[in-house]
């Protein structure tokens, strides 16, 4: 089987998303009979510059506990700034979708938020390359943009919400992080048999 999964954070970087997806991968890795690829940014996480020892290069393939990590080009922003960071996601969703397209056909790919463009790429990429999809929930988005005071409701906002909906609905399975979450998936009319609550 091959995973391949697609994540704005990975480790080195140290937040809860390259944590978790890691952690995931490398004890899907183990497996003799499962092969992982990653797809995620060149580390830069919080402050928007490279790490010691990595060139923001169009792809550089690495291997970490038996995981097939591709990091593509990365729009290099801090984590502050609504604009720059918006950037940053839509440059990391064209450019995983490009690097996707060129992966080797996956059995599954996996998607994970908290920003949902990265599940944008991910599903265009599941649909090109005819696997099933897999949405994983992090954050309620873009509920939690406006929650934050980052936006107010608007034309954006209600552009965005329908993009989050259509991504529910397609997902083949969505695997949210609280039971909060999956609640707010059924009450928007999500079938309870596509999620599944895996907690952190």
């Amino acid at each position: 089987m091959h995973i391949l999964f697609l994540s704005h954070y990975f480790p080195p970087e140290t937040n809860a998303p390259a944590s978790r997806t890691y952690e995931h991968a490398r004890q899907w890795a183990k497996s003799p009979d499962v092969r992982v690829t990653v797809i995620t940014n060149h580390p830069n996480h919080p402050y928007g510059r490279l790490y010691n020892g990595y060139k923001n290069q169009w792809l550089t393939r690495e291997q970490t506990d038996g995981i097939e990590v591709l990091r593509v080009k990365t729009y290099l922003a801090p984590n502050a700034g609504f604009a720059k960071r918006i950037l940053n996601y839509l440059f990391y969703m064209l450019a995983s979708i490009i690097a996707g397209m060129r992966a080797d056909r996956p059995d599954i790919l996996i998607a994970t938020s908290p920003q949902f463009f990265c599940a944008v790429a991910g599903f265009i990429v599941s649909c090109c390359k005819g696997c099933p999809f897999v949405f994983e929930l992090r954050d309620i988005w873009p509920a939690s943009i406006v929650s934050v005071g980052a936006m107010r409701r608007g034309l954006i906002i209600r552009s965005l919400e329908k993009l989050e909906f259509f991504l529910y609905r397609h997902a083949t399975r969505i695997v949210a992080l609280t039971d909060a979450f999956q609640r707010h998936l059924t009450d928007r009319g999500i079938p309870g048999d596509k999620i599944r609550v895996i907690k952190n």
